[in-house]
C-alpha cells in the first residue's frame, strides 16, 4: 500500500504552496508531544523515553492530547549495517531496539519520533540520510515510526543552493527592519525557492516517506533558510521558521517577532515551527506563560523541551491551558492568531526585542485575544473591541480570563489590563451581549501580587481566584 497524497491550497497564503494532506489526518493540526534534545542532548537511552511518556500520562499531559514521545539525535550507531545499508539503532542505549521502545510507546496509546537530516551525517556526528531516503523510510516503517525530524546539518557542497535567501535570524548581519546588511550571495527578487536544492533535499525524503504503507508526520528542521514558507506546505506538515530555540527570554520574543512574519503561510496542513519549548526550562512562570500562550496562538507545533521528572507542576498548568491547546488544535478553523497591533512599536516594526504585542485569533470558542507586556516592569495595556478584527467598538461581549477559567462577564467597549513584565493576558470573547446600564469600571490584572490601584477613590478589592480588580461603581 501507497500513501496517498493530495495537494489543496492555501487560498490566503499569498505566496505559498499547495499543502500536502497525508491519510488518517497525520498532520492536519499542529503537533502536540515531547522531545528529548532540550534537556538531555546525547545523553539518551531508552528509559528516559518510557520516563518521559508515563510522566505524560501522569501529568495529565496525554489527556490534554499531547501524544508524541520523539527521539531526537544520538540515537544511533556511527556507521549502517554494511550488508543492509539500513541504520543501526545503538543497542547500549535501546537494548529492544528502537522497535523494542516504539512498541513499549505504542502500548501506552501513544506515538514515537525518529530523527535524520537532510545531509551526510547529523548535527551530533552520526549517520544521516541524504541518499539513503528510500532505505531509511522503510526502516522506520518497519518499527513502527510515527513522526520524523529531519534536520539541516552537513550538507555536501554539491547540494548547497546557487544563492542565499536573507534570514535575519542572526543580529550581526541584519538591519533594524529585517533586511540582511552583510555582502552574502542573496537570491533576486523572485526568485524561485521551490527550484531550490534545499527544497529538493526535503522532497526526496517526504516522497521516502509517502512510498510507505505507514503515516508518519514528517516535520522540517531546516532552520527556515531558503524562504522554506513559500514552499513547505508543499512538502511536510510542519517546518522550522529559525535557527534553534534556547531558554532565556531575549531568544524567545526574538523567535517570537521572526514567527510573526510567516502567519500567512499557516493553516490546515501548514505549521510554522517556532520551535520547541522551553517552559520548565529554567525561564520565569510568566516568560512560560508567554512563550507557550504565543507558540500555541502561531499554531505552531508544541513539544515539550523538559525533564517532565522535575518540571514545576506551575509550568505543567500553563502547558495544559484549555483554552489555548482548543485554539491550537482548533478542527473547524485552521488559520493562527495574528498581530493586530504592535504596541509598543508602529504596526509592522521589526524589532527582536519588543515583538508584536497585541494578538487576536478566531477559534469555535469565539475570538482569543492576547497582550504580551514585554517591558520589563509591571505595565498596563488597553484592549480595544474596536482594534480588534470582527468585533465591534460599540458592541460588548462576554469575557473569559484564559488562565483561570472565570466569566468575568459583559464587557462593553473594551478594558484595561494590567499586566506584570514579560507575561501574556490571554481573554476569550464567547459572543455578543447586553451590557448593563449600570456598570462596573473595571481593571484586570494578570500575574502579580494584590496592591492597592493608585489614584483610585478607595481600596481595589480582589475577587477571590482570578486576577480581576473592582473600583467603585460609575454610572
Amino acid at each position: 500500500m501507497v500513501n496517498v497524497r493530495i495537494l489543496v491550497p492555501l487560498a490566503a497564503a499569498v505566496g505559498t504552496s499547495s499543502a500536502l494532506v497525508r491519510p488518517s489526518g497525520v498532520g492536519r493540526l499542529p503537533a502536540l508531544g515531547w522531545n528529548s534534545w532540550n534537556s538531555f542532548h546525547c545523553d539518551i537511552d531508552e528509559n528516559k523515553f518510557l520516563t518521559a511518556a508515563q510522566k505524560l500520562v501522569d501529568l495529565g499531559l496525554k489527556d490534554a492530547g499531547y501524544e508524541y514521545v520523539n527521539i531526537d539525535d544520538c540515537w544511533s550507531e556511527s556507521s549502517r549495517d554494511a550488508s543492509t545499508g539500513r541504520l543501526r539503532p545503538n543497542m547500549t542505549r535501546f537494548p529492544d531496539g528502537i522497535k523494542g521502545t516504539a512498541d513499549k510507546i505504542h502500548a501506552m496509546n501513544l506515538k514515537i519520533g525518529i530523527y535524520s537530516s537532510a545531509g551526510t551525517q547529523t548535527c551530533a556526528g552520526y549517520p544521516a540520510s541524504l541518499g539513503q531516503e528510500s532505505t531509511d523510510a522503510k526502516t522506520w516503517a518497519d518499527w513502527g515510526i510515527d513522526y520524523l525530524k529531519y534536520d539541516n546539518c552537513n550538507v555536501p557542497d554539491q547540494w548547497r543552493d546557487e544563492c542565499v535567501f536573507c534570514l535575519a535570524d542572526d543580529k550581526s548581519h541584519s538591519g533594524s527592519n529585517g533586511t540582511c546588511t552583510d555582502n552574502q550571495n542573496y537570491c533576486p527578487s523572485g526568485y524561485d525557492y521551490s527550484k531550490s536544492k534545499t527544497a529538493e533535499r526535503y522532497r526526496r525524503m517526504r516522497d521516502a516517506i509517502d512510498a510507505q504503507s505507514r503515516p508518519m508526520l514528517y516535520s522540517l528542521c531546516e532552520w527556515g533558510t531558503a524562504n522554506v514558507g513559500t514552499w513547505g506546505a508543499s512538502v511536510a506538515a510542519s517546518w522550522r521558521s529559525t535557527g534553534d530555540i534556547f531558554n532565556n527570554w531575549g531568544r524567545i520574543k526574538e523567535i517570537l517577532n521572526e514567527n510573526s512574519f510567516q502567519m500567512n503561510h499557516v493553516d490546515f496542513w501548514a505549521h510554522s515551527d517556532a520551535d520547541m519549548l522551553e517552559v520548565g526550562n529554567g525561564i520565569s512562570v510568566a516568560e512560560g506563560r508567554s512563550h507557550f500562550a504565543l507558540w500555541a496562538a502561531m499554531k505552531s507545533p508544541l513539544l515539550i523541551g523538559a525533564d517532565l521528572t522535575q518540571i514545576p507542576s506551575a509550568d505543567v498548568d500553563t502547558m495544559k491551558n484549555k483554552y489555548l491547546l482548543a485554539f491550537n488544535q482548533d478542527d473547524v478553523h485552521g488559520k493562527p492568531a495574528t498581530p493586530y497591533k504592535w504596541g509598543t512599536n508602529p504596526n509592522w516594526t521589526w524589532d527582536a526585542d519588543r515583538p508584536a504585542e497585541y494578538w487576536s485569533g478566531t477559534f469555535k470558542q469565539g475570538t482569543m485575544v492576547l497582550v504580551l507586556n514585554t517591558d520589563e516592569s509591571t505595565a498596563t495595556r488597553n484592549i480595544a473591541w474596536g482594534d480588534i478584527p470582527g468585533l465591534s467598538g460599540d458592541k460588548s461581549y462576554q469575557v473569559t480570563d484564559a488562565w483561570t477559567d472565570t466569566d468575568l462577564g459583559c464587557v462593553g467597549g473594551g478594558m484595561d489590563v494590567v499586566i506584570s513584565a514579560h507575561d501574556t493576558a490571554v481573554f476569550v470573547l464567547k459572543g455578543e451581549c447586553s451590557s448593563p446600564k449600570r456598570r462596573v469600571a473595571r481593571t484586570f490584572r494578570v500575574g502579580i501580587p494584590d496592591v492597592v490601584l493608585p489614584g483610585k477613590a478607595g481600596l481595589a478589592r480582589r475577587t477571590p481566584k482570578w486576577r480581576r480588580w473592582t473600583t467603585p461603581e460609575v454610572r
